[in-house]
């Protein structure tokens, strides 16, 4: 089944409209704390260990599998879509059913050229937050007692 494909726009409606939508973050634990939208999860699919140098994180399906229920409306996103888009593949293999790859992410898609072709959440004025407390990696693997 095709992984269901929405820009940030359509993903904070769904969230607006379903209380118990979910917008889990896949980006670093770095990435987030410099911003996320508003109310979204962090749990990172990879960690970055340099350019071009990404190490998959051993605990996601483990993590996201404890505080994330698998009926539960699922919207993925990272800072443009690709690393979103692997998350949502691995979930969908774990029996997620109800699950959208957040095209733009965070920061927006870009064309081979650079030109941004998706906005991102940030830039599209959507609601973002720097507080880092309950919603971190770390307090998600503390609630999943991975911590």
């Amino acid at each position: 089944m095709a992984i269901e494909q929405v820009d940030p726009a359509h993903a904070h409606e769904t969230m607006k409209k379903d209380e118990n939508a979910i917008y889990l973050d896949v980006r670093t634990e770095e990435e987030f704390d410099r911003g996320h939208p508003t109310g979204a999860i962090n749990v990172p699919v990879v960690f970055i260990k340099g350019p071009g140098n990404m190490q998959p994180n051993d605990q996601f399906l483990e993590v996201v599998g404890k505080i994330v229920p698998k009926d539960q409306h699922v919207l993925v996103g990272c800072m443009s879509g690709g690393r979103s888009q692997r998350a949502c593949e691995i979930l969908e293999g774990a029996g997620y059913k109800h699950l959208a790859n957040v095209r733009g992410g965070f920061g927006g898609a870009r064309d081979g050229s650079g030109a941004v072709t998706v906005k991102g959440w940030r830039d599209a004025g959507l609601p973002v937050s720097e507080k880092t407390t309950d919603n971190t990696y770390a307090a998600m693997r503390r609630k999943a007692e991975l911590a």
